[in-house]
């Protein structure tokens, strides 16, 4: 038996709305066809970033704190924090330190009776805004060039693109559930597919399922509880 010896395959745009029209017992004729498929596609997206960890879209970066300033601009795409650190003595194999750094919430940081008192900072507010997210550090760093803040974070999923040649920023292991989502969201704009909606949805809900539950740290957890005494 011969194999093709290649691990390659992908769908580009058109192929993926070619699919899902075919799910839905339609066919990709126009060029609003696309174009509606491609919004539908963008919402798919959209969703994604509402259903967990997709871990092929954590990203690293460092910000570095400058004396006096407490608030700092994140990345556009930003969709949330999973981890942050403050380094110090960064790129010096003696002396980086990397030194937690615990995330608040704005009614915990509202109550910070000074909010410009200067000193290495301990506490992080991630301020969700958009199109801007933030990060407002206490305490406000007290020098420059000293500190960085450290963090990963989860990105927005690329948008689908305006040409039908682009494939998807996800990884393979997804492709089922792409084109099982898309087909279920043109069915709910296809008159003719609205009877196919809950095989559709099921479809798609079984694909999530299995992609998602795939797609996760495999590393060893070990639990420790917090040891409290009372005086």
């Amino acid at each position: 038996m011969t194999t093709s010896g290649t691990t390659s395959f992908n769908l580009d745009l058109n192929e993926s709305v070619e699919e899902a029209f075919e799910r839905c017992g339609a066919e990709l004729r126009t060029g609003y066809d696309l174009r509606t498929a491609r919004r539908s596609l963008n919402l798919l997206f959209a969703d994604w970033a509402n259903r967990g960890v997709n871990l092929w879209t954590v990203a690293q970066d460092v910000i570095n704190l400058t004396q006096g300033t407490n608030t700092y601009n994140l990345p556009d795409a930003t969709v949330d924090l999973l981890e942050h650190v403050i380094r110090t003595g960064a790129g010096n194999v003696s002396t980086q330190v990397d030194l937690t750094i615990t995330r608040i919430s704005v009614s915990t940081y509202s109550s910070i009776p000074n909010k410009l008192q200067q000193a290495r900072p301990i506490q992080v507010w991630v301020n969700r805004q958009a199109p801007t997210p933030q990060i407002t550090v206490w305490p406000t760093p007290d020098q420059t060039g000293v500190y960085q803040f450290v963090y990963w974070y989860l990105r927005r999923i690329q948008d689908a693109g305006a040409g039908g040649g682009y494939t998807q920023d996800i990884p393979f292991r997804f492709l089922p559930c792409l084109v099982s989502g898309l087909a279920y969201y043109l069915a709910l704009k296809i008159p003719g597919a609205m009877e196919r909606l809950p095989v559709l949805k099921e479809q798609y809900d079984s694909d999530w399922d299995r992609a998602s539950s795939e797609d996760r740290e495999k590393a060893a957890v070990r639990f420790v509880p917090r040891q409290q005494f009372i005086s």
